[in-house]
């Protein structure tokens, strides 16, 4: 906002206290003497200490107040993935790899375990005599994405299943046998990403061990709410992030978990976990993992007046007031009830008060 060009000297400003939301927010503003219209008491004394002044308007528009939390941004979807198969560790790509659908996630016994789409995990190998299945199906969906497979798939294990798996293998430099073993294809819903890795080359790992830990590509803040404040905490709304090196940016809650009891330095609490997905996934580049800063709003009010909240004042008597510049030079201290606190600003209202009324905050 742009304070006016017009400096005015107003009466030495009272303390104010106030609480708002979980902040307990100080102002301690002074000033120097201005005869003024005032209905609150005299002007102090000349020889008081003066500070300049400016004035901004009255603004009427939507206030919103939040709630802010500690968040961790990091790749979505992060877990080990386990072997579906044993032997020596032969071969392992370095954390930070991304695997696109056919390629290979780690080699055991110098055979490559290879990354197929899908949300259905392997259950059974893929062979001839096989029973029909929606396994089979999303088999022959991959093996024709990957150019392999010519016929609309269905979830008949035929000739055309066994002729495109023994020209994939072909391709990829392993024996045509037109059967995959049970733990040779890995299916995920989208690619993966190498996240860790958890075995080294040469060791033997055996079924349901990890060779890896994979994520997403994509990332994603994880928050936690306290359990009185889960009302805010709804899938859909729109959040404010705070990034490493002061970077703004918008997110949108796509989960909310159910509370589950924590323990942090010997003392439980109950907290209600959230997902956050980042609106604008550029804003994270060059970040790969970081805490951040989450601000859930936690009230709104539209069509409010308000002014920033260093314009508030203390009153004798109790009370706030704002201090309105006239024209002439001179200031009147007028009562006001305050409202919602929220990004620096305040809900006023009172008699006499209406937008474009310019108000006396410090110069900055």
């Amino acid at each position: 906002m742009t304070a006016s060009s017009e400096s005015v000297k107003p009466r030495r400003r009272r303390a104010v206290w106030w609480t708002a939301g979980a902040a307990v927010c100080v102002i301690a503003l002074t000033g120097g003497g201005l005869a003024a219209a005032n209905a609150f008491g005299p002007p102090p004394a000349a020889s008081e200490q003066q500070r300049e002044y400016s004035t901004v308007p009255i603004e009427e528009g939507t206030l919103s107040g939040t709630r802010t939390m500690p968040g961790t941004l990091d790749y979505a979807a992060s877990k080990d993935l386990p072997s579906g198969v044993g032997g020596v560790l032969t071969e392992v790509p370095d954390a930070g790899s991304q695997i696109g659908v056919g390629g290979a996630l780690f080699a055991v016994d110098n055979v490559d375990v290879y990354l197929f789409h899908g949300a259905l995990p392997a259950w059974r190998a893929f062979e001839r005599g096989m029973g029909d299945g929606p396994d089979v199906k999303q088999l022959e969906e991959n093996l024709k994405a990957l150019g392999f497979f010519d016929e609309e798939p269905d979830e008949e294990f035929d000739w055309d299943t066994e002729a495109a798996i023994e020209a994939w293998q072909e391709a990829t430099g392993q024996a045509e046998t037109g059967r995959i073993d049970l733990g040779r294809v890995v299916f995920a819903p989208t690619d993966l990403r190498i996240a860790e890795v958890k075995a080294a080359v040469g060791d033997a790992i055996g079924p349901g061990v990890a060779a890896v830990k994979v994520s997403g590509l994509v990332k994603e803040v994880k928050a936690k709410l306290k359990l009185a404040d889960q009302k805010l905490g709804v899938v859909g709304n729109q959040v404010q992030l705070q990034l490493p090196g002061g970077v703004q940016t918008t997110g949108t809650i796509t989960a909310v978990g159910q509370p589950v009891e924590e323990e942090n330095n010997g003392m439980s609490s109950v907290v209600v976990p959230v997902t956050i997905a980042l609106d604008d996934p550029a804003a994270a580049d060059g970040i790969q993992r970081a805490n951040v800063t989450v601000d859930f709003p936690s009230e709104t009010r539209e069509n409010v007046l308000s002014v920033p909240v260093e314009a508030l004042m203390a009153v004798p008597g109790g009370g706030f007031g704002v201090e309105i510049a006239k024209s002439d030079g001179t200031t009147e201290l007028v009562a006001v009830e305050a409202g919602l606190f929220a990004g620096g600003r305040v809900e006023i209202s009172g008699a006499g008060i209406e937008a474009g009324l310019d108000v006396v905050v410090p110069k900055q």
